[in-house]
């Protein structure tokens, strides 16, 4: 059985053995490193964000992360935010069954629950169809400076 929840602090072993397998799937050799999990950790202490998981028979089999952005207040007007959408991510053995759909879909919804104004998120070429899929569109109201 497949459930998507939020993440609990006893995940956080395998949300970074789920990143350095990432990261090894990008460059081979990166998911070898044996303080991953402690700088891992670190960063999530350091840059807190909102996390969904999947999960299925008790094995962590996807992730994503959310960024929540406070907007600065208006007089008058209630705040907002808009959130960024990061590191979608499931495991190759469980892909193309809906799972990764399953997690941005409720990050959406926990989004709306915020009452956030959009959702953002820097797809790579490879995943454009599958956002393009679930309604997000390219902005054209967004700039970038590359650093």
């Amino acid at each position: 059985m497949l459930i998507i929840r939020e993440e609990r602090n006893e995940d956080r072993p395998a949300l970074a053995a789920a990143r350095a397998a990432w990261a090894g799937e990008q460059d081979a050799g990166l998911d070898e490193d044996p303080d991953f999990e402690a700088v891992y950790s670190g960063w999530m202490d350091a840059n807190p964000r909102k996390f969904f998981v999947a999960e299925q028979d008790g094995e962590l089999v996807g992730m994503l992360n959310l960024l929540v952005f406070e907007r600065m207040p208006k007089p008058g007007k209630p705040s907002s935010c808009w959130v960024y959408l990061g590191n979608v991510y499931v495991v190759p053995a469980r892909r193309n069954a809906g799972i990764g759909a399953q997690l941005v879909q409720r990050a959406i919804e926990f989004s709306q629950g915020i009452k956030a104004v959009r959702m953002v998120l820097s797809p790579s070429p490879a995943s454009r169809s599958f956002y393009a899929r679930l309604g997000f569109r390219p902005a054209a109201e967004l700039n970038i400076l590359r650093f």
